[in-house]
């Protein structure tokens, strides 16, 4: 007797024409994580880059 409530399927395999999260958004995480990599000087012009950035309603008022 066959219980047609606890049909499974075997995980590797997807019904055709269901697309995964990779599929839909691409690969979302990096191959390397940030201590992996060779450390970058983009930490210290984070000021300067905020300054350049700034909108313009928010200059400072002399």
């Amino acid at each position: 007797m066959v219980d047609d409530a606890t049909v499974t399927r075997p995980r590797n395999k997807r019904p055709r024409g269901q697309l995964t999260s990779t599929d839909v958004f691409g690969q979302v995480l990096p191959d390397t994580t940030r201590d992996e990599r060779e450390p970058d000087d983009s930490g210290s012009n984070a000021e300067e880059w905020y300054r350049e950035n700034r909108p313009p309603h928010h200059e400072d008022r002399e």
